[in-house]
């Protein structure tokens, strides 16, 4: 059983990678590079940009694919950010191993 002072160590810990992960900045784009998406680590909103051309509604379909690929590269470059940034022992060390 942890003790409060473990806990407290855990917790603690906890929150300063929560605050590293929202330091930490990952842009997606489509393919075309027309659509692009801004977020931090802790998978939270930060920006959007959108070429004005897609803005035309002739253009919605090609806008929804532009979303749907710059989410896509967005999410496996903060995947590969986060493997980067894990420190191994950092973790076992609040597991207790």
């Amino acid at each position: 059983m942890l003790n409060p002072r473990e806990i407290l160590k855990m917790q603690s810990e906890a929150k300063k990678m929560q605050k590293k992960l929202r330091e930490n900045k990952v842009s997606g784009e489509s393919k075309d590079g027309r659509v692009k998406i801004f977020m931090n680590g802790a998978q939270e909103y930060e920006d959007i940009w959108i070429d004005d051309e897609l803005l035309d509604p002739e253009e919605f379909d090609s806008l929804k694919k532009g979303f749907k690929q710059a989410f896509k590269d967005n999410n496996k470059k903060l995947q590969k950010e986060m493997i980067s940034d894990m420190d191994i022992s950092k973790i076992k060390g609040m597991l207790g191993s």
